[in-house]
């Protein structure tokens, strides 16, 4: 299963717990925010590390550029379209 999947799916299982969204939520005061959030998801059996949210991120934000005005240097910045660390609490 993809990165984008599995946070899916634990966006999905959060949604429907209190006090593991309450845990989730701590990671945004963290020194190392994005390292506290993987570190809760293996904690929780998802096997997610700091690089692959840097991934799924790029690889996203990349599919969309190519997507728009044939992908050139003009197409339009987007904005936290590649942050899935902070999409994963806007689907919250």
């Amino acid at each position: 299963m993809d990165t984008a999947a599995l946070l899916e799916e634990l966006r999905a299982r959060v949604r429907g717990d209190l006090a593991l969204r309450e845990r989730f939520m701590e990671t945004r005061t963290s020194a190392d925010p994005v390292a506290a959030f993987c570190f809760l998801c293996r904690e929780l059996g998802y096997e997610i590390y700091e690089m692959d949210m840097i991934s799924v991120g790029e690889d996203f934000y990349a599919a969309m550029k190519r997507s728009t005005n044939g992908g050139g240097e003009n197409s339009p910045k987007l904005h936290m379209e590649d942050d899935f660390y902070e999409l994963f609490f806007v689907g919250l």
